[in-house]
Order: structure tokens, then C-alpha cells, then sequence
């Protein structure tokens, strides 16, 4: 009976440890879905701003880039459903074994109940039995006997019990194979209408970029303007945090404290330290939209040889949407920067974010500012069905990449 019991605790440890690989499965599948669920969202956001964009006659780099957000977005949807198709298939595996398992449990369950019933069926005769027990040297015996019989019996209907019981489970695991392998199935049939899409889409990019190369000069002259306008806010940027830190100096020195960096209060102190435990937390400057221009150096989508740098990130969004402060702070500056239009900068202790295209401003210098509080309505330039914002953060003096910030 024991050797029968370490059989059936081997058995349900082997069950045990497919169930708990099929649940960490199921986690990093439930990831992978909202992943491709968010994915498809803004591919469908983008698919709604480009149709604004195109209803504007010309071709435009903004288009372009909004193009090339989307083919992003669908590559990294392909990549994300390949991953989703592997753990499927590695479930699949895992059930067909534990089908196989069951299949051969089942198997051995019926070769011992077939011996225990050949065996019943010889001794069948109930007199038989009693002489069994009769026939003991002692009364001691004679029990020993007695209880034989009595765990034989129930022996026979457990295995009787467990036969059924394996056949059940078998049972559900095939319906539950053949419904992840629909899953997998129509899975693999929507990553195909993808991969489609994504080489329409490419062709069509490839086309865009093609016109707009014959635009070269107007779009170098759009892009020196481009470059001007930035590096004007640049300098606002730079002369403010350069003010701000010679004030907060003076403070400090009248208070009898000196400090290196950026001198801060206890309360800027705080503020700064919860902006930073925050960040890959921080809400997006604008209700819903997509990155089209991206951090630091890159090459000129359209334009051979020419590298362009942004010190921030570039969210295309609906028209009429309105700019929000990522996080709780004061407002530091409020400017027009020709080229970018109105301005907003925000200060988080010793961090600064900084808000730009903006065409009218609800905040002014000195007030204090929550998180996703709405600071001004975006431009919408005239005939490009163009609205973004450029959203910079600084620590200091250092520029940093808002895509590490913001929540993704």
C-alpha cells in the first residue's frame, strides 16, 4: 500500500509542477496581451492622426514621421504576438505531455484493477472469506486478516475511483488543447494580416520619402528655422536655471548654509527626491498621443548626411488637446519662443520639465502645479492638421531623455 502511495504523491507532483509552470505562463502571457492590446491602440491613434495630416495637400515630414511611429508600432506589435505564440506553444507542449502522462496513468490503473478484479472473481465465494479469517492461529490474526479484506475492498474501489477520476482529467485537458491551439491558430492568422499590413506600409513610406526628397531645399529651409527656433529655447532654458540657481545661492549664503549644485529648501528637497522615485511613473504631458520624434541624435528622415538633435521628445496628439505638468511643482517661466511657440517651464526641486507649441497658456509664473494640471491649449499649425508638444526635463544643467519618465 505504501510503494502504491508514493506512486499516486509522484504522480500529483509531476501535475503539480505543470499547473505552477502553466500559471507562470499564463502571467507573462497576460503581459504580452496588454502589451498588444496598447500597441494596437496606437496604431489606431496614429492611423487617426495621419489621416488628419493627409487631408493637408501636401506632403509633409510630419506625416512621414507619423508613418514611420506606426510601422514602429507594428513591428514591435509582430514581435510581441511572435513572443505570445511561443508561450502558447510551450503550453501546448506542456498539456500534451500531461495528456500523455494521464493517458499512461490510466493505462497502469487499468492493468492492476484488471488483477485485482481476476483476483476478486477467484475468491468470490463469501464462505471462502470466512474461513479465511476462521482458519487463524489467533485472534490476533484473525483481525489482521479481517482488516485485509476490509482495505482490499477499499483498495478496489479507489482504483476504481481513480481510473474514472484520470479519465475525467483527460478529459478536460484535451478540450483544453484544442482550445489553445484555436488560440494559437488564429494567433498566427492576425500576425500574417500584419506582416502584410507592415509591408504596405513600408512601400508607401518608402514612396513619401521619395516626394519629399525633391523638396530638399525647402525642407533645409525649414529645417535651419527649425534649429534656430530651438536653440533659442535652449537659452531661455539655460539663463532661467542659470538665474534660479544664483537666487537659490544668494538665499542659501544669507541663511549662512553653502551648497554645491542646486541649493534647495527641505521642501524642494522633498519634492525633487519624490519626482525622482517616480520616474518610468510619470503621467504623459498630453491625454493620449504618439512619440514621433525621439531623444538626442538622429538622422534627418528625409534629408542625406544631415543629423538633427532634440533635447526632448516630440508627442503628436489630437487637435484642440491641451498640454498637462507631469508632475506636482511651481512654474517657473512662462515665454514665447518664436518657432515653438508659447512656452512653460516647471519646476520639481531640482528637477525642471519643460512644456512647448503652445497657443494659449492658463498658468503663470510663481503658481503651484499638480500633476496632469492643464497648462495651455496646443497650436494647431493652419492647413497641416499638425498639433504636438515638446516635452524637455533637465536636472540642472543636464538634459534627459523623457521617454525614460514618462509611464510606457
Amino acid at each position: 500500500m505504501s510503494k502504491l502511495k508514493s506512486k499516486y504523491l509522484a504522480f500529483f507532483c509531476v501535475i503539480g509542477m505543470v499547473l505552477v509552470s502553466l500559471t507562470l505562463h499564463a502571467q507573462s502571457k497576460t503581459e504580452l496581451e496588454k502589451k498588444k492590446k496598447q500597441l494596437q491602440q496606437e496604431i489606431s491613434l496614429t492611423n487617426k492622426l495621419l489621416n488628419e495630416t493627409k487631408k493637408n495637400k501636401e506632403l509633409s515630414v510630419d506625416e512621414l514621421l507619423k508613418l514611420r511611429s506606426k510601422i514602429n508600432a507594428r513591428v514591435d506589435l509582430i514581435s510581441t504576438m511572435n513572443a505570445e505564440i511561443r508561450i502558447i506553444n510551450k503550453e501546448i507542449n506542456a498539456i500534451e505531455k500531461n495528456i500523455n502522462e494521464l493517458e499512461n496513468e490510466i493505462e497502469r490503473l487499468k492493468k492492476e484493477y484488471a488483477k485485482i478484479i481476476y483476483y476478486a472473481f477467484k475468491h468470490r465465494n463469501t464462505y471462502d472469506k470466512i474461513m479465511f479469517v476462521f482458519a487463524a492461529k489467533d485472534i490476533n490474526q484473525a483481525y489482521k486478516r479481517l482488516k485485509y479484506i476490509q482495505q482490499y475492498t477499499e483498495y478496489r474501489k479507489s482504483q476504481a475511483k481513480a481510473i474514472v477520476d484520470s479519465q475525467v482529467n483527460l478529459k478536460k485537458k484535451i478540450e483544453e488543447l484544442n482550445k489553445v491551439k484555436q488560440e494559437n491558430s488564429a494567433l498566427i492568422s492576425l500576425q500574417e494580416q500584419e506582416k502584410q499590413q507592415l509591408s504596405i506600409e513600408k512601400s508607401e513610406q518608402e514612396g513619401v520619402v521619395k516626394k519629399l526628397q525633391g523638396q530638399e531645399q525647402e525642407l533645409k529651409n525649414k529645417l535651419k528655422k527649425k534649429e534656430e527656433a530651438k536653440h533659442k529655447l535652449q537659452k531661455a532654458i539655460e539663463r532661467i536655471i542659470a538665474e534660479e540657481i544664483r537666487k537659490a545661492r544668494e538665499a542659501a549664503k544669507k541663511s549662512g548654509t553653502t551648497s554645491v549644485g542646486f541649493p534647495m529648501t527641505a521642501e524642494a528637497k522633498k519634492l525633487s527626491n519624490s519626482f525622482a522615485a517616480n520616474k518610468g511613473k510619470l503621467p504623459w504631458p498630453v491625454v493620449k498621443g504618439i512619440i514621433t520624434a525621439r531623444f538626442g541624435q538622429h538622422p534627418h528622415p528625409v534629408l542625406t548626411g544631415i543629423v538633427v538633435n532634440n533635447n526632448g521628445i516630440d508627442i503628436s496628439t489630437t487637435k484642440g488637446a491641451t498640454a498637462r505638468a507631469i508632475f506636482d511643482g511651481e512654474v517657473s517661466s512662462v515665454a514665447i519662443i518664436p518657432g515653438e511657440g508659447k512656452v512653460v517651464m516647471v519646476r520639481h526641486g531640482e528637477y525642471l520639465s519643460v512644456y512647448s507649441y503652445m497657443n494659449e497658456v492658463f498658468v503663470s509664473k510663481g503658481d503651484k502645479i499638480t500633476t496632469k494640471q492643464e497648462l495651455g491649449v496646443l497650436v494647431n499649425e493652419s492647413g497641416k492638421n499638425k498639433t504636438l508638444v515638446h516635452i524637455e526635463i533637465w536636472k540642472g544643467m543636464t538634459k534627459l531623455n523623457p521617454e525614460y519618465w514618462i509611464f510606457r
